[in-house]
């Protein structure tokens, strides 16, 4: 998935999701930096770097949310249409609906017997338009059949999409939050030394 962001591994036994690494939690400072061969200004530094990493592919994974999150209503609303369309199909009542012409701009309508249905597929101005017959003999419905098929399609997909999404920040938000707890063990750790070091120092004095 981004794992093309991370330009380091996770460490060894550490899991990871769909290409993003699992941050390894340090219970023994001394010992991590010693295992990585880091000193603790380059621990520090690669942990940020990492940290930094891990934003980044949540805000694409944010976005990716917010675009299914926008897209799975309006499949559910053409899913309906169809529904409605074939419900109404022969029954000579016909289909009063209002319709944007322009935005915030909207006109009524009273759509009568139609032998098709109209899908727009695609996404910002490259659309593609794909009708589906909906045919006066029983058995040659499927056409129709197509069309709300492809629609469920499209909605089983999103909704799985998102699922996935929802888990993969979830691992995420506690990769981030491990990695800050670590950096502020190797903070604190630093600090305790260089006070042990500066104690040390005054005895000898």
């Amino acid at each position: 998935m981004a794992s093309s962001s991370f330009s380091v591994s996770a460490s060894p036994g550490v899991t990871e999701r769909r290409g993003i690494p699992g941050a390894q939690f340090v219970e023994d400072v001394q010992t991590y930096l010693t295992q990585s061969g880091l000193d603790v200004n380059s621990a520090l530094a690669f942990l940020q770097e990492r940290l930094q990493q891990y934003k980044l592919v949540e805000m694409k994974l944010l976005a990716q949310q917010r675009d299914l999150q926008a897209k799975i209503p309006d499949i559910v609303k053409c899913l309906d249409v169809v529904a409605t369309l074939q419900s109404k199909k022969g029954t000579g009542e016909g289909l009063i609906t209002d319709f944007e012409v322009s935005e915030g701009i909207y006109s009524r309508a009273r759509i009568e017997d139609t032998d098709s249905v109209c899908l727009w597929l695609g996404a910002n101005v490259m659309f593609i338009h794909v009708a589906y017959h909906i045919c006066r003999f029983e058995f040659l419905s499927v056409f129709m059949v197509q069309a709300a098929t492809l629609l469920q399609k499209n909605l089983d997909n999103a909704k799985a999409s998102l699922e996935v999404l929802v888990a993969d920040l979830q691992f995420l938000r506690d990769q981030v939050t491990i990695t800050q707890v670590t950096i502020a063990r190797i903070y604190n750790w630093d600090v305790h030394q260089r006070r042990i070091r500066q104690v040390a120092a005054a005895k000898d004095t």
